[in-house]
């Protein structure tokens, strides 16, 4: 009997934990159906909107540079390199941004993607982009990625002085967010 009374506190233990952690864990689960586009200022950036059947599937944070070299008359954009992460303040690494573009999560998935189109909101920052992919590679979350949008982004714009020779490299910080959208199933 008393080894019956212990199975039953047991089982009603596991019961109400189980119970306390589902209504959490269902609005993680839940988190991209709630988790909209990014609102996109109009006129001016409705170029950059997803087309019709696709759908949100995740969203990282970016901090890092964008890259020039001095050419000798101009800063040439070189690459981006950046970390992502999965919210605003910069916690939970969850993959890179590097040439390509490419974006590769954690897990290995990669996405190469080209840009569509672009708008400048903010003129003390790098512009909005509208991205559609070129390539993907490797389970995870970016192996079925079709669009990407640039948004929110602070800084990164090309030096205004001249570089002091040619060749010289400028990593000017900047941050973003990321939106990675997939076709409907």
């Amino acid at each position: 009997m008393h080894n019956m009374k212990i199975t039953r506190v047991i089982a009603l233990a596991v019961l109400l934990s189980v119970a306390a952690l589902a209504p959490a864990s269902i609005p993680a689960a839940r988190a991209l159906d709630h988790n909209p586009s990014p609102d996109l200022p109009s006129p001016l950036c409705d170029t950059l909107e997803v087309p019709a059947g696709n759908r949100l599937v995740s969203r990282a944070y970016a901090v890092g540079a964008q890259i020039y070299r001095w050419n000798g008359t101009t800063w040439a954009f070189v690459e981006p390199v950046a970390t992502l992460f999965s919210d605003p303040n910069y916690h939970g690494k969850v993959g890179t941004h590097y040439l390509g573009p490419t974006w590769e999560s954690n897990s290995g998935s990669k996405v190469v993607a080209t840009r569509l189109f672009g708008c400048t909101p903010d003129a003390t920052a790098i512009p909005w982009l509208l991205l559609q992919t070129v390539s993907t590679d490797g389970p995870g979350i970016f192996s079925s990625v079709t669009y990407i949008q640039r948004v929110n982004t602070k800084g990164g714009l090309a030096p205004t002085a001249p570089g002091t020779s040619i060749g010289a490299i400028a990593e000017v910080p900047y941050t973003a967010e990321y939106y990675f959208y997939r076709a409907r199933n």
